[in-house]
């Protein structure tokens, strides 16, 4: 089973490679936001939500979904734990 993560993008990496650090549940990573540009530039992504997956930024999200999302893989941690 494959997972994405809600991350927000702080800042631009390397334009060039289309990188950028994400803050990714505490954890800032360096990602690759190439398949989420979408015609825009690259600098208008930070502070944007993203799913993260293996490194890749796969789409954006808005505040809502990315809080539901962090919500929800907090209670699955917290089930894990009891367990």
């Amino acid at each position: 089973m494959c997972l994405g993560v809600p991350g927000q993008i702080e800042s631009i990496a390397d334009p060039g490679l289309a990188l950028a650090w994400v803050r990714l549940e505490g954890v800032r990573r360096e990602v690759n936001v190439a398949c989420v540009l979408d015609g825009e530039s690259i600098d208008a992504l930070v502070g944007s939500w993203v799913i993260v997956h293996a490194g890749f930024a796969l789409e954006k999200i808005n505040l809502e979904e990315a809080t539901r999302t962090l919500q929800l893989l907090q209670q699955l941690h917290s089930a894990q734990e009891t367990h």
